[in-house]
């Protein structure tokens, strides 16, 4: 029993062994075949293959295992994905997916040998958090198998993956950035931590700010942000709409911008010749990019003379943040401070704020009803 489609587009037949068989045409003269239970799951199958021809994109074979298809599909994505990501994915692949089961047919792989999987790891003393990044690989992955074709269907999709585990954030209060703010004074770093605890801007931005994009008003147009590709820096537009933002300054930050500059002025002109000249705001003794050990080290020291809790650099922007919403700030406008894309993941991330927020809501209620 064979179906012809027109010329070049393939043919469906049954076998004698019951399954159905698609046949295709490549680019390149020879023919893929594809198999599936029913002429319809094959019929899909052909239909994908084209339709990844006509993009470009490799057809997957469905024979291969699901280490050779994870390779296929890293180098197929690897122009969509920033180099970081790449090597992330890379690595998860590598490490922890193609070890147990890379052997597997792509077609046969099951649920449950996902689900054994991510036990299996978290077994090995893996976290939570890195088993369910394993899983989003996977299920990126197989998503693709099953447009290309490759898969009936996302096998990852019918599996529970570990819940990432949250940790308990760390903020100063106000008293507590007051000391920080005095033991900074003159530091030659004053104002990369006052950006950040003010602001609640990332590190990567605040090490990828250009002069250009410190405006004259007091207010920063973040358009750069910096990453590490290997030994390589690199300069990336932010990920999100969300992230390329304009942030207001307070009158502190924009004091410590300039006393800052005052101070680069002088780091360049020592420099002579040898400055190279990125226009970044935060640079080495010759304008490239501020290593991140440099300014933990700083960070570590600030925080100790200050007398503060040894904190992560990050959670300055937690800072920023919880101080806003407990001052009684919107929280779409923090959220538009702090770049996030829906007001909804602020209210998550700062749900410690939200009692505070509901007793300012009762005595604004009382107020306007006449009470005390």
């Amino acid at each position: 029993m064979r179906r012809r489609n027109a010329n070049g587009e393939g043919t469906i037949t049954r076998r004698r062994d019951g399954r159905w068989e698609a046949r295709a045409t490549q680019a390149d003269g020879k023919r893929k075949c594809f198999y599936g239970a029913t002429r319809h799951e094959v019929d899909d199958k052909l239909l994908a293959a084209r339709h990844a021809q006509k993009r470009g994109l490799p057809i997957a074979d469905d024979r291969a295992s699901v280490g050779e298809f994870l390779t296929q599909w890293l180098e197929a994505a690897r122009p969509s994905l920033r180099s970081r990501t790449w090597e992330r994915y890379a690595e998860l692949v590598r490490l922890h997916v193609a070890p147990v089961i890379g052997r597997t047919p792509l077609a046969r792989l099951s649920p449950q040998q996902l689900q054994r999987l991510y036990a299996r790891k978290l077994s090995d003393g893996l976290s939570p958090t890195t088993v369910h990044h394993v899983h989003a690989v996977v299920h990126r992955a197989l998503a693709q198998a099953e447009r290309w074709g490759a898969v009936a269907r996302n096998v990852a999709s019918l599996v529970d993956a570990p819940r990432i585990a949250t940790h308990e954030m760390a903020t100063l209060n106000e008293q507590e950035v007051r000391r920080l703010a005095a033991a900074l004074e003159g530091h030659p770093l004053e104002a990369v931590f006052v950006l950040a605890f003010t602001t609640g801007m990332r590190l990567g931005e605040i090490l990828g700010l250009r002069w250009r994009d410190v405006e004259r008003e007091g207010e920063i147009h973040l358009r750069t942000t910096i990453e590490r590709d290997g030994d390589e820096v690199i300069f990336v537009e932010p990920k999100t709409k969300g992230s390329r933002r304009r942030i207001l300054l307070t009158t502190h930050a924009s004091a410590a911008l300039r006393r800052h500059r005052v101070r680069q002025a002088q780091v360049r002109l020592a420099a002579g010749p040898a400055w190279i000249d990125h226009d970044l705001v935060f640079s080495n003794a010759i304008g490239g990019p501020l290593p991140e050990s440099t300014l933990r080290v700083a960070y570590r020291a600030a925080l100790a003379g200050a007398g503060l809790p040894r904190i992560r650099f990050h959670d300055l922007r937690h800072t920023a943040a919880t101080i806003a919403l407990g001052r009684g700030v919107h929280p779409k406008v923090v959220s538009e401070m702090l770049g996030h894309s829906r007001t909804a993941i602020t209210l998550d991330l700062y749900s410690h704020v939200t009692p505070t927020m509901q007793r300012e809501a009762v005595s604004a209620m009382e107020a306007a009803l006449g009470g005390r």
